[in-house]
């Protein structure tokens, strides 16, 4: 969570991969080997906050809780928009850019838009 005077105004989504269910009933983010994962599946951040770097540091915390509370892989599921035009229903997963600089690599692509990246935690 990122807070502005107190009020709630980003944050992200990161659990275990079991705790989304519906990651696995997508053709696109299916499970494609059985390596324990946690996953980021959303972002929100607020209209007037868009554009100032939140969702890197959204990420880095995400990162960290995840560290701390165990996982070795982290996936995410964005949209990359070298391919084609997205819509704001598209980002609420994140874009494939931000990702990448914060060290996420693509592991796999069962859509041409919406690689499946993984940040591995070192020990």
């Amino acid at each position: 969570m990122a807070y502005f005077d107190g009020i709630p105004i980003a944050w992200c989504s990161i659990a275990p991969r079991e705790q989304f269910p519906v990651l696995d009933r997508s053709p696109v983010l299916k499970r494609f080997d059985d390596k324990p994962v946690w996953s980021i599946v959303c972002f929100f951040i607020s209209k007037p906050f868009r554009g100032k770097g939140l969702n890197r540091i959204l990420i880095n915390g995400a990162i960290d809780y995840a560290r701390k509370n165990g996982a070795e892989i982290i996936e995410a599921y964005p949209v990359d928009k070298e391919y084609g035009k997205n819509t704001s229903i598209d980002a609420f997963t994140g874009f494939a850019g931000t990702l990448y600089r914060a060290g996420f690599k693509e592991v796999i692509r069962q859509s041409d838009k919406r690689p499946i990246l993984r940040y591995y935690i070192d020990s």
